[in-house]
C-alpha cells in the first residue's frame, strides 16, 4: 500500500510541475508575441530565449511577475557588459585612443544605469508604471549612446555592438510589459 501511495504522490507532483511549466511557457510565448507585435524593435525569438535563460521566469505566474524578471534581465546584462568593458580597458594590448575613449564613455553611461534600474524596480513594485517607463527609457538611451559613440569615427568598430543591441531589446521588452500593465491599470483590470 505504501508503495502505491508513494507512486501516486510522485506522479501527482510531476503532473502538477508539468502543468505549471506549460502554463508558464504559454505566458512567456503570449507575452513575447504581444511585445513583438507592438514594437518592431523586439524580436520574438530573442524575447523567448531571454526569458527561458532565466529560471525565475519559469516560476512567473502572471505578466506582473514576468515584467519584474525582464527588468532583472537588463540588470544582469548590464553587469556583464560593464565587466566586459573593464576587461577590454585592462587588456595589455594597446587600444586605439578613440576606442578607449568610447569604452570609458560606455562604462560611465552603463555604470549610471544601476541606480536607474534599482529605482525602476522600486517604481515597478509600487505600480508606478509611468515612472518606471521613464527610467527604462533612459536605459535604452544608454545603450544607444554607447553604440553611437563609436560611429563618430568612420573606421571605428564597436566591440560592444551585440551587447548594446541586447540591452536595447531587453529594455524594449520590459518597457512593453510595463506599458501593457499600465494600460490594464488605467482600465482598472489590475
Amino acid at each position: 500500500m505504501s508503495h502505491f501511495y508513494f507512486l501516486f504522490l510522485t506522479l501527482t507532483i510531476l503532473l502538477c510541475s508539468f502543468h505549471s511549466f506549460v502554463d508558464c511557457n504559454r505566458l512567456i510565448q503570449q507575452t513575447c508575441k504581444n511585445c513583438s507585435e507592438t514594437d518592431s524593435n523586439i524580436n520574438y525569438q530573442f524575447c523567448i530565449t531571454s526569458f527561458q535563460s532565466d529560471r525565475r521566469s519559469h516560476c512567473a505566474k502572471n505578466l506582473y511577475e514576468l515584467g519584474l524578471v525582464s527588468i532583472k534581465l537588463i540588470r544582469h546584462n548590464i553587469t556583464d557588459t560593464n565587466a566586459q568593458i573593464k576587461e577590454l580597458l585592462n587588456k595589455k594590448k594597446k587600444l586605439d585612443p578613440f576606442v578607449k575613449e568610447c569604452l570609458d564613455d560606455c562604462l560611465d553611461v552603463y555604470s549610471d544605469t544601476f541606480t536607474t534600474l534599482r529605482e525602476a524596480i522600486r517604481d515597478y513594485r509600487a505600480k508606478r508604471y509611468g515612472d518606471c517607463n521613464v527610467k527604462l527609457s533612459s536605459v535604452i538611451d544608454a545603450s544607444t549612446t554607447c553604440e553611437d559613440g563609436f560611429k563618430q569615427k568612420d573606421d571605428a568598430i564597436s566591440p560592444l555592438t551585440k551587447r548594446n543591441k541586447d540591452v536595447f531589446q531587453l529594455s524594449a521588452i520590459a518597457l512593453s510589459i510595463v506599458n501593457m500593465l499600465n494600460i490594464d491599470k488605467l482600465k482598472g483590470t489590475l
